[in-house]
């Protein structure tokens, strides 16, 4: 079961990164390249504890669904996900958040997965699917940054008391 752990400094207040983490607007605007659509559940705005949202998307080639349960949320240091269907075997994807001594947001990001398929799963960690995964995530929490940084957060829909 790999485990991906991401450390990102962002220059913006804690509730703001939070939030900012939990918006599906912002979510598919940071994978846009994979088409990344919030189809089911909620499709809009920012998760609640026991959410559940249907993401489609394509990833390696083909095109997938995904449905993740968000099954805790503590304002505004941590929330978690996990799969109840797609193609993990299973995941679960944790977010954390501390505000540090000069006023930046420490957010980490833990995601766990298995992979289907027995040993064929786990070659394919071993060969691409961590380091895509990887990426993914690293592209989200970049845009995310940039996001928090530069004000864009501000034209998202249902972000104008994001920061407050």
């Amino acid at each position: 079961m790999p485990d991906i752990i991401l450390k990102t400094t962002i220059n913006a207040p804690q509730k703001l990164v939070f939030n900012l983490a939990r918006s599906i607007d912002l979510h598919m605007l940071s994978l846009s390249h994979t088409n990344e659509r919030a189809i089911a559940g909620r499709t809009a705005g920012l998760v609640e504890t026991d959410d559940t949202v249907t993401w489609r998307a394509k990833h390696l080639g083909i095109t997938r669904e995904l449905t993740s349960h968000i099954i805790a949320v503590r304002p505004h240091d941590f929330f978690a996900d996990v799969q109840v269907r797609g193609a993990f075997k299973s995941f679960r994807h944790e977010h954390h958040f501390k505000t540090l001594e000069n006023g930046d947001t420490l957010m980490e990001d833990l995601f766990s997965y298995t992979s289907p398929l027995g040993i064929l799963g786990k070659l394919a960690d071993v060969l691409f699917l961590e380091k895509y995964m990887t990426r993914l995530l690293e592209q989200r929490n970049t845009a995310l940054k940039i996001a928090a940084e530069n004000g864009s957060w501000k034209t998202l829909p249902g972000m104008n008391n994001a920061a407050l």
